[in-house]
């Protein structure tokens, strides 16, 4: 059986057996928090865990890195609509140590994607069109400085309120540490 199958079986039982009963809330999160943090596995259920948020509490948005590559793309998008329309009223960037977006090179992605069938024809269309797709794949070389950056997009976007505030931690995958790199309350323009 293929992992959809086995989805869609295990789907069908939890269904029938109101599983998801215990999971029902609202669209709208209890601490009014959006968080952003790395797609990592480790993270999935010791993120919340650690930060003693439940399902309902927080809207929850990934990226490779927790990074906030462009101001109007969809993560950013994801944070606004998060804040205008589902109610949240802080941001927190969460970024790990041993982040595997710190050792992510263009060169050996691509060479992978080559790999993979992506003909060099694709990559000089790609090159012509202008697009900088060695920027857009690279890693970095800090997590703490990356955590830095993409506080710095979310909080000067000219689209978000000057008073929400825009945080960053960093977790440690193994413990669930959390150590504050960004106090958004200092960022934070007060509500007059």
């Amino acid at each position: 059986m293929n992992i959809i199958d086995e989805i869609l079986a295990h789907n069908r039982a939890f269904i029938e057996n109101k599983e998801y009963e215990k999971y029902q809330t609202t669209k709208f999160p209890d601490k009014r928090l959006v968080v952003l943090s790395c797609m990592d596995t480790r993270l999935e259920e010791l993120l919340p865990k650690a930060m003693n948020l439940r399902n309902g509490d927080f809207k929850h948005v990934k990226s490779a890195g927790a990074v906030v590559s462009h101001p109007f793309g969809s993560i950013m998008r994801s944070i606004l609509v998060a804040i205008y329309e589902l109610n949240a009223e802080e941001v927190v960037v969460v970024g790990h140590y041993d982040c595997g977006m710190s050792v992510i090179n263009a060169d050996n992605m691509m060479a992978k994607m080559k790999a993979r069938g992506i003909t060099e024809e694709t990559f000089n269309i790609i090159k012509h069109s202008g697009f900088r797709l060695h920027s857009w794949l690279r890693g970095f070389d800090h997590v703490e400085d990356s955590v830095k950056q993409s506080v710095e997009v979310i909080k000067n976007h000219p689209l978000l309120p000057k008073e929400v505030p825009v945080h960053g931690l960093l977790i440690d995958p193994v413990t669930g540490r959390l150590d504050r790199v960004v106090d958004g309350y200092e960022l934070a323009t007060p509500v007059k």
